[in-house]
Formats: C-alpha cells, sequence, structure tokens
C-alpha cells in the first residue's frame, strides 16, 4: 500500500479505509456502510459527517459503480499484495424478516429461525433496523418469557448448550434497540423485567451479562412511577451480579442501574436491604484503582446514605468510612465530592452517636476533611466539609488537625 497511490475516493471519509461496501446517504456523499451505520445508528448522530447537513432519512443506497471500480483497482493491483473485496451480500427486507418470524410460530422451526436471525443481525446495522421494524424484539421477548422448548425440536450443533431463551436473549441485547421499543418490551406490566430477573439467577454468565445489560437499557428510559413499581427481588439479584464480579461490562450496568432506580425512596431501603452497601464497600477495596467504577459505587452510596438503612448498613462494615475516606483527594474531583457527601450524611444523622464521632477521628476521617479544606477540590466538597467540622467542633476540638478557625466560628 505504500508504494501505490490510492484514490482518494476510494476511500470513506469516515474510516480512511478503501470501501469494501460503498453507500450513498441523502445528502450524496457516499460511506463505507459499517462505518456511517456506526455513526448514524451506533452513536446515534442525525447529521452527515462531511456536510453537517442534517438528515432527513437514515436510507443507505448502494454505490454499484464506485464498489465495480473499487474492485477492478484490486485486481489490477494484486501484485502488490492487495485483495479483491468480495461483493457484499444485500441487506435482507422487513418482509423477508416478517415471513422468518411467521414461520417460527411452528415450534419444530423457531431454533432454526434463531440461528438465521442471529446471522441477520451479525451482517449490518441495517438488518438490525429492519428486524426491529418487523417486530423481532416482541418475537424474541416471547420466547425470552416463555423459556420452553418443544421435545421435538431440532437443536443445531451451536445450539447444544445454550437454550433458545438464552440465544434469544443475546439477539435481543445486540439489536441495540431504540426507546421506543425498549419501552414495548416493559409494557403495562413488569412481565419482561420478571424475566430478566430469571434469567440474573441462571448459571448461564453470558445471560446473566446480558440481562443486567438489558436492564440498564431500560431503565436509563422509564419514568419515576413506573421506578417505584419494582420489588426487592430485582435488587437482590443486582446486587449479586455485583458480588460475583462476572463481567466489567456487567458491574458497571449493575452499578449504573442503582443509580438510576435509587434517586426513589422507597428503592434506596430495598437496595440496602439487599446488601448493596456492604457489596459496594467489598467491591471498593478490591478495585482501588478504576476510577469509573470508584465514581459509580460512591455515586450509588451517596445516594444510599441517604436513608438511615443505607446509613446503619455503611457503619456497620468495618471499612465503610475508612474505605469512603481513602477514595477522597484520590480518585477524581467528583469522587471526592460524592466521598464528601457520603461523610456529611453520617455527620448529620448518624453524628449523635458519640463511637460514629470517635470512628471518624481515629479513621483519619476528620484530618481529610482538613485537608479537604487545603487542596483545590471543587467548592461544593469544600462548604460540606466546613459544615461537617463545624457541626462537630466540640467532639473533635482537642483533634492536632481541626484548624483553628473552625471551632471558634461555631457557636459556643
Amino acid at each position: 500500500m505504500d508504494e501505490i497511490q490510492v484514490p482518494s475516493y476510494f476511500l470513506c471519509p469516515i474510516s480512511l479505509d478503501i470501501m469494501k461496501d460503498p453507500v450513498i446517504l441523502s445528502t450524496g456523499i457516499t460511506y463505507d456502510r459499517m462505518s456511517i451505520e456506526k455513526w448514524i445508528f451506533s452513536r446515534k448522530n442525525n447529521t452527515c459527517p462531511v456536510t453537517k447537513q442534517l438528515l432527513t432519512d437514515a436510507e443507505l443506497t448502494p454505490n454499484h459503480t464506485l464498489r465495480r471500480l473499487i474492485q477492478a483497482w484490486c485486481t489490477l493491483n494484486a501484485s502488490y499484495g492487495i485483495q479483491r473485496i468480495p461483493t457484499p451480500r444485500p441487506p435482507v427486507s422487513i418482509s423477508q424478516i416478517s415471513k422468518l418470524i411467521q414461520d417460527s410460530k411452528t415450534p419444530k422451526l423457531q431454533v432454526r429461525c434463531l440461528k438465521r436471525l442471529k446471522s441477520i443481525a451479525s451482517e449490518s446495522e441495517t438488518n438490525k433496523r429492519f428486524m426491529e421494524a418487523a417486530g423481532a424484539a416482541n418475537f424474541l421477548a416471547l420466547i425470552i418469557k416463555n423459556g420452553k422448548r418443544s421435545a421435538d425440536d431440532e437443536v443445531p450443533e451451536e445450539f447444544e448448550l445454550t437454550k433458545p431463551e438464552d440465544e434469544a436473549l443475546s439477539i435481543l441485547y445486540h439489536l441495540h434497540l431504540s426507546e421506543t421499543s425498549l419501552k414495548s418490551l416493559i409494557g403495562e406490566n413488569s412481565e419482561f423485567i420478571e424475566s430478566m430477573i430469571r434469567f440474573m439467577k441462571s448459571e448461564n454468565y453470558e445471560s446473566r451479562t446480558y440481562s443486567i445489560l438489558l436492564l440498564k437499557s431500560i431503565f436509563s428510559i422509564v419514568d419515576q412511577v413506573e421506578i417505584m413499581s419494582f420489588r426487592g427481588e430485582l435488587f437482590q439479584e443486582i446486587v449479586q451480579v455485583l458480588k460475583d464480579e462476572i463481567s466489567p461490562k456487567a458491574s458497571k450496568a449493575a452499578f449504573q442501574i442503582l443509580i438510576n432506580l435509587c434517586p426513589v425512596g422507597r428503592n434506596r431501603i430495598k437496595a440496602s436491604e439487599a446488601g448493596a452497601v456492604q457489596v459496594i464497600v467489598d467491591f471498593l477495596l478490591s478495585h482501588p484503582s478504576d476510577r469509573r467504577i470508584c465514581e459509580m459505587a460512591l455515586t450509588v452510596l451517596d445516594l444510599l446514605c441517604q436513608c438511615a438503612e443505607g446509613r446503619s448498613e455503611l457503619l456497620k462494615h468495618g471499612a465503610g468510612l475508612a474505605v469512603v475516606s481513602k477514595r477522597i483527594l484520590r480518585v477524581s474531583r467528583f469522587a471526592s465530592d460524592r466521598g464528601v457527601r457520603i461523610i456529611h450524611s453520617i455527620a448529620k444523622f448518624s453524628g449523635s452517636s458519640s463511637s460514629v464521632l470517635q470512628d471518624m477521628l481515629q479513621l483519619g476521617v476528620v484530618s481529610k476533611l482538613c485537608l479537604v479544606l487545603q487542596v483545590d477540590c471543587g467548592s461544593k466538597a469544600k462548604e460540606k466539609a466546613t459544615e461537617i467540622l463545624k457541626m462537630h467542633s466540640r467532639a473533635w476540638k482537642n483533634s492536632p488537625c481541626l484548624p483553628m478557625t473552625v471551632p471558634s466560628s461555631y457557636p459556643a
């Protein structure tokens, strides 16, 4: 490639690589299909990357002329080690997918249908959108809810160790459904959520991961009224995913779900009763260097410590106060802010206990708060730290780290 000049119009404006499947956008600019589909569907952009024009539609028209020119050029330059790009398969049509779903209503064809849907979804983002438009999401959700397979079903080799409902769950996740389709999965009841809870209990770690990732997408769009309706079992399984650490992606999804659910007071109590605080503290102890994990974990702890049950659980853990204090000024400004907020909740609502105040002094929490006042960590964190030190200045007045100005500024 270094010895020959590649025509500039053979290169995708996004990837800057030779296009394998050139397609024309509504703005008249040609891109490689994979790159522009990722731009539009995965990254949720609605403008043309080159012209910056707003896209009126996302229809992609194959540029057959350019593709043939590229293929001919590759053939002519084969001596330089350039391989001829194969002719791409055209996207499936919505009618083809609809017929496939209709045929799958025959029990013996269900597994074969899943095999074909998996293949179609893996080919392109356009296929995924066509599958969604054809109602594949509801079809897959039905298999997931039923969770049954006929004894007469013919099982292909690749499905021998995987149940149809597990494969349906995998396909459903990889479709990266739109907000409208995600809402339709929930419907007017929590039957689909109950199915996800069942998968989170399974021994199949892959299915557990897909279920928690789907729940993350769902809970990012549901409203507060719907969020309040879920029972404690959901929180127990979310906490169990964190405890088992089945994958970094699953752990982050579990934290994000708790962040979405726990602004509701009732859910804070459910999460605390499910053991979330204890598990999160242990998680922080075992992942001291992961910035994103620390920020998410401290955000959840901040929410949980806004209820009495959460504060009680944090104080019960031998390392609770210490691990929160240690993360302040060591991870990021955001983590420091959340850490100080947690300490503030403990100091304000549990500070009547002399043993708690003594623990905060002995564990270095007070000295860390004093340090917060001296460094650049954000005005909000400084305000909270000052308020905590003033709040209990009498109990900590003999501490050598407490600034002289703090006790004197508090009413005697």
